[in-house]
């Protein structure tokens, strides 16, 4: 195609992280070219700039035509498993290939960990062999994607101390995450062939999980050339996506944050970031979706056992029934007594914005973004964060609402 030939293409995979991962590291490519093409779970863009087509192959299509009419270069992109299993890497092969991570999800979709491995790794084995890839030292499935990764392929990896000890000798290694409720700022050992590197990054996104997406990006900044001070300029100035640990404005009464988190992993982590900033009670209000993997359920409950309090209700029902999810997710809750069920997410939200105290915080997870609610075969308007400013206004002495 001519245009998958005009665009430098990086592609980006894992369980959790990707779209932060992809959004960071186009907005480092812009140093060297704009527009830059973007696709994600949050849809399609021109740099920041929304991008209104289809979400098909088309719409894809549209979108790289439309970079490169104006000039672009470079593509950012984000690959689910599903993409993959079916081709997407084989069909239009990237230059950069990076790995965030690897943890449980969509095994109704794959079947066994084994597959949905398999299929995350055809953004590697398809690479170009005049490429790179940038794979998380942290995470074991790296070392085997390092197995399938064509010869000649450039491999560099990146490591931060809360994904666990790791693997080899990582060109970006974190050193020190500190996190606030104003942003995260990294420090970092570089070497081999990315020493080059800034040794400090400060990016407005909260938590040691965004310090390993910024590192992400950072190695695939590098490699595609950008130059170290822009790179670390532009992932200083790159936008929090929407629903990823997005602190609500604060006003009398608790901090609430609204995350994406729906694995028992990216809750675990959610849950600590938010942990370590609390200087009172933690609560989290979450669910789980129905007709995906039932038994990342109870893993999600024990994940939530951080908590002082518990609040579970409906997230993406679908066909299944509210009461047997919330059911499964309890029996995973591990010694926590302030648990209560309250299926009616808006209800749930306002009990616990109303409920909680000045100096707690509340998690809202499991949506992040997303703006409708799917119940049977039908799409309800649903946005927590939106939910959550109005309950937060009518706490602070707005007007009440109904």
């Amino acid at each position: 195609m001519k245009v998958r030939r005009r665009l430098i293409a990086v592609g980006i995979t894992g369980t959790n992280g990707k779209t932060s991962t992809t959004l960071w590291t186009g907005a480092c490519l812009a140093r060297l070219a704009r527009p830059v093409a973007q696709t994600t779970t949050l849809g399609s863009f021109l740099d920041e700039e929304p991008f209104a087509t289809t979400r098909d192959s088309a719409g894809f299509l549209a979108t790289m035509k439309a970079a490169t009419d104006r000039g672009g270069r470079f593509a950012a992109i984000e690959l689910t498993s599903e993409a993959l299993a079916h081709g997407f890497a084989r069909a239009w092969p990237f230059t950069i290939g990076v790995f965030t991570n690897l943890t449980r999800d969509h095994l109704d979709l794959h079947g066994s960990a084994e597959h949905y491995l398999a299929s995350k790794a055809q953004l590697f084995v398809n690479l170009d062999p005049a490429g790179a890839a940038v794979l998380n030292a942290g995470d074991p499935a790296s070392d085997l994607l390092s197995e399938v990764i064509p010869s000649g392929v450039r491999v560099v990896r990146y490591a931060v101390p809360s994904r666990g000890p790791a693997t080899g000798s990582p060109e970006l290694r974190a050193t020190a995450v500190e996190v606030g409720w104003d942003g995260t700022r990294i420090a970092i050992d570089a070497a081999g062939d990315l020493a080059h590197a800034p040794r400090s990054l400060s990016i407005r996104a909260v938590g040691d999980v965004y310090a390993e997406n910024a590192l992400a990006a950072l190695g695939a900044a590098l490699v595609a050339g950008v130059p170290p001070d822009e790179a670390a300029s532009a992932l200083a100035g790159a936008r929090v996506p929407p629903g990823r640990f997005e602190v609500l404005e604060p006003g009398r009464g608790p901090r609430v944050v609204v995350d994406y988190a729906h694995t028992p992993d990216a809750l675990a982590r959610t849950l600590a970031t938010a942990r370590s900033l609390c200087e009172g009670e933690l609560w989290v209000v979450f669910g789980a979706g129905g007709d995906r993997d039932k038994a990342k359920r109870a893993p999600m409950g024990a994940a939530a056992s951080i908590a002082d309090h518990i609040i579970l209700t409906s997230d993406n029902p679908r066909g299944e029934s509210p009461t047997a999810i919330a059911a499964q997710i309890r029996g995973g809750i591990e010694g926590a007594t302030n648990v209560r069920i309250d299926l009616d997410r808006r209800h749930a939200i306002r009990s616990a914005v109303l409920d909680a105290g000045e100096r707690d915080v509340i998690v809202i997870a499991g949506k992040g973004h997303e703006a409708d609610q799917i119940v049977g075969q039908n799409a309800f308007p649903m946005d927590d964060a939106a939910q959550a400013r109005i309950v937060m206004r009518e706490r602070d002495g707005g007007q009440p609402t109904t």
